[in-house]
């Protein structure tokens, strides 16, 4: 028996749990970032704070940019509606986090891999990343609105 065929049967199986695994992802991720986000914009004046203790320039302004990113990034995650686009302020705000807030876990990629996975942006960074790179699949808003905008070319 050759193992092609049975390779390729596999893959068109499990390639079937694609929009379902990038469903879960944005909508639990997407709200993850706008529960985020929220928090960072209700609780402005503690949010500056913070950004100021990390010597962030502008605290209150990168505060503002910040949550709204997250925030709003993460109800259009969370829909599938310009997804890929919007994954990209997403990674940069988490790129940013570990710079400023987890400088110590970025740090460690390679010499401590654990310390790096276990910060708080990594597993945001990933969700942005993994929309950006594979979209937000089938179940999702732009796959509902932009459709047919490609069919009718």
């Amino acid at each position: 028996m050759k193992l092609r065929p049975l390779l390729d049967k596999f893959d068109c199986l499990v390639s079937y749990l694609q929009s379902p695994l990038l469903l879960v992802l944005r909508l639990y991720w997407g709200f993850s970032f706008a529960q985020t986000g929220w928090g960072k914009l209700t609780h402005l004046e503690k949010t500056t704070g913070f950004f100021e203790s990390l010597h962030i320039p502008m605290p209150r302004l990168n505060a503002m940019a910040a949550g709204s990113v997250e925030c709003f990034g993460g109800v259009l995650l969370l829909l599938g509606l310009f997804a890929r686009p919007v994954a990209v302020p997403l990674i940069f705000t988490m790129i940013v986090a570990y710079v400023t807030a987890d400088n110590e876990a970025l740090h460690a990629i390679f010499s401590d891999t654990d310390k790096f996975v276990s910060a708080a942006p990594f597993l945001y960074l990933l969700a942005a990343l993994i929309v950006l790179a594979f979209g937000p699949g089938k179940f999702s808003l732009d796959a509902l609105l932009f459709k047919k905008t490609a069919s009718a070319k």
